[in-house]
């Protein structure tokens, strides 16, 4: 449903400090010729003509018989045949007193040949030529390219710009936290998780927890940038005491509830929503594993949906253990593999990170329970993406 949603956002004018990982979205086509002028390959002197030579000024067009100092990347006078490098020229002086430029003793034979350590004009590409075709994952070298055939900002495919909204007053964000008090597990991460994820970051908001300060923060998403979100992603207040306020904001500010809670744990609360002006609403959990289990279960697919990228996959592995029933509810476990199998890991309740941070990645248990080596369900973690043994002589794992 978070998937089905959305659609692609349209393409976008980044500077090409930021293109990088981006696709393309427009052909990017030579504006003229590369180089767009003739140059030398070499430090060293523009020839015309046999020689001995004439010394004559730098740039100025060569008669026969005349040379000119050049370096690497300096542009080629009219009338030049060759360059010759530094290493094969030597200086002296004529009998009329004029600076001459010889053969020197490195110069091999037949040096300089016609059009030797010349870059012609055009050896690149000619303008109008193709450099990087539209849908093409832009790389460092891409954006060099581009750099240098004269471009300072890329038509990329649009990424949803996404605001984070970070509740709770017993949140804090530095030392130790005292009895009634926690530490903020979302703002040091949650920003490059949505990256990941596809979205790009934009302001992080802290607010309480009363329902004035959520409709201000809902209502005034204008980044500071100028730029409105595509997305808000909430922590906290999904659930249904009379602190919540999620579902009320949405509701007060117009929108309405595509997913109002799931049959899942942890991440039950999770919520998704979407305003009048298109904006959507991402409700996760307070609780930090159920937050992100819910961000990858319903934030995850939507932002794949509005940065063209496909709904995410889900794979299968064999069960590591039997897992009783568990009523209604389907349970995201975070797992590791053990002799090839996946098994559940320790500190996994609601509120905990251990388990997760070094899990392998996340078995779907259906309600029903699974038995020991039973292909169930699972999805990769944005930062782990090959959801695989890492032994693998023997297969028995499938896609």
């Amino acid at each position: 449903m978070a998937f089905d949603c959305a659609s692609p956002l349209g393409p976008e004018r980044v500077p090409l400090a930021d293109a990088n990982g981006r696709t393309l979205a427009a052909d990017v086509v030579a504006l003229q010729e590369m180089p767009h002028y003739a140059s030398s390959a070499m430090d060293g002197w523009t020839v015309s003509g046999d020689g001995p030579w004439t010394l004559t000024e730098p740039g100025k067009a060569l008669r026969d018989g005349e040379a000119s100092p050049v370096v690497t990347g300096g542009v080629i006078p009219p009338g030049t045949h060759a360059v010759l490098r530094v290493e094969s020229g030597r200086l002296a002086t004529d009998t009329g007193g004029r600076a001459t430029l010889l053969l020197g003793s490195g110069a091999t034979p037949g040096e300089p040949r016609p059009g030797q350590h010349i870059r012609g004009s055009g050896e690149e590409a000619a303008a109008g030529e193709v450099l990087i075709p539209a849908g093409t994952t832009l790389n460092p070298a891409h954006i060099a390219l581009a750099a240098v055939a004269g471009f300072d900002q890329l038509v990329v495919r649009g990424k949803p710009l996404v605001k984070m909204l970070v509740t709770g007053s017993e949140v804090i964000t530095a030392r130790t936290p005292e009895p009634g008090q926690v530490r903020d597990a979302f703002g040091p991460q949650l920003g490059t998780v949505i990256q990941m994820l596809g979205g790009v970051p934009g302001p992080l908001v802290r607010i309480g927890d009363s329902y004035e300060e959520w409709l201000t923060a809902l209502g005034a998403a204008e980044a500071p940038m100028g730029q409105w979100p595509d997305v808000v992603v909430t922590t906290g207040g999904t659930g249904r005491s009379g602190a919540d306020h999620f579902r009320n904001a949405v509701v007060a500010l117009g929108g309405r509830l595509l997913i109002d809670g799931i049959a899942m744990r942890p991440g039950h609360p999770a919520a998704l929503g979407k305003l009048p002006n298109g904006r959507f609403v991402v409700g996760l959990p307070g609780n930090p594993l159920a937050a992100l289990m819910a961000l990858f279960t319903v934030g995850g697919p939507l932002l794949a949906a509005l940065s063209h990228q496909p709904l995410p996959g889900i794979s299968r592995v064999p069960s590591g253990t039997t897992i009783d029933a568990h009523q209604a509810s389907t349970r995201l476990m975070p797992f590791h593999w053990f002799k090839e199998l996946a098994t559940p890991a320790h500190y996994t309740g609601p509120g905990m990170m251990r388990g997760l941070a070094t899990a392998d990645g996340v078995m779907v248990v259906p309600s029903r329970g699974v038995q020991l080596g039973e292909p169930v369900p699972a999805f990769a973690l944005p930062w782990r993406p090959e959801l695989r043994p890492p032994l693998t002589g023997k297969l028995i794992w499938e896609n």
